[in-house]
């Protein structure tokens, strides 16, 4: 009986993987989405079932320029990290005065939960923009996966509410108790449970990835990260969030997740 083996392809769009237009552009994700689409193309038939993340956003987002302003009236520039200390301080406040209450809320939250501070991004992914498709080599392969297998891809929206992050394939950063999309997506995770192995790649290696991944394994349990295979050709990091992207990596490797490139695993009998 053959493998049952499905690939989690994150957020593998053209504002990450574009090095002329992405506006959040990863440094490598090009060459990544060449690897990742080579190797949907020669293994085909063999991955069951295929769930492709898209990051998708609106202009208005807790994690871009335009909600946050300082008492010049200048909004923060991309990279910025906003701290509750920061609001609480009047360094920045919310735009929107009916909102800031809400956003310096979801800011401690962030921070009683351990999770990232608040970035600013560079405006990425908006809904409907040319940013939020898929890099083409990854849309080209993912219509012949169809065409081929009769299949469909599960592709997987995330992060549309505007007031919260969603780095994660499964939940949101902090949870919209009114808004079921930032919740647990319990019909992506009962699929991926099903699966001997779970083939992931995309970007960004530092953040999406590397949640998107903790999040399964808390979630599947300890004993799932043995039938986690990372594509360490098919993922990068954010410049400058290096280090965080490899000492996941060796974290993970340490708890049974198996790390190839996508040449060696393609070379392997299946």
């Amino acid at each position: 009986m053959s493998k049952n083996i499905h690939l989690l392809a994150i957020d593998c769009q053209q504002d990450f993987c574009n090095p002329i237009t992405g506006s959040l552009y990863v440094q490598g994700a090009g060459q990544d989405m060449i690897n990742l689409a080579n190797l949907i193309n020669r293994l085909s038939g063999k991955i069951k079932d295929i769930h492709a993340t898209l990051d998708s956003h609106r202009v208005v987002d807790i994690s871009h320029p335009v909600m946050h302003i300082s008492k010049d009236g200048e909004h923060p520039k991309p990279f910025t990290v906003i701290t509750e200390e920061d609001y609480l301080n009047g360094v920045w406040k919310c735009t929107n005065p009916r909102w800031q209450s809400r956003v310096l809320d979801y800011i401690h939250q962030l921070k009683v939960k351990g999770k990232y501070n608040l970035t600013i991004w560079p405006e990425h992914c908006e809904i409907a923009s040319t940013g939020h498709s898929l890099q083409p080599c990854i849309s080209n392969a993912l219509m012949k996966w169809e065409r081929d297998n009769f299949a469909l891809v599960d592709y997987v929206v995330k992060g549309s509410n505007p007031m919260v992050e969603a780095y994660g394939a499964f939940e949101a950063e902090v949870v919209d108790p009114t808004d079921p999309s930032t919740m647990l997506n319990t019909t992506l995770l009962y699929c991926l449970k099903e699966a001997d192995e779970i083939l992931i790649a995309g970007e960004a290696l530092s953040h999406c990835v590397c949640v998107s991944i903790n999040q399964l394994a808390f979630y599947l349990g300890e004993d799932s990260i043995k039938k986690f295979t990372l594509l360490r050709d098919c993922c990068s990091s954010v410049q400058g969030c290096e280090d965080l992207g490899e000492k996941f990596v060796k974290d993970m490797s340490a708890r049974g997740m198996k790390i190839v490139s996508s040449v060696d695993y393609c070379s392997k009998e299946i």
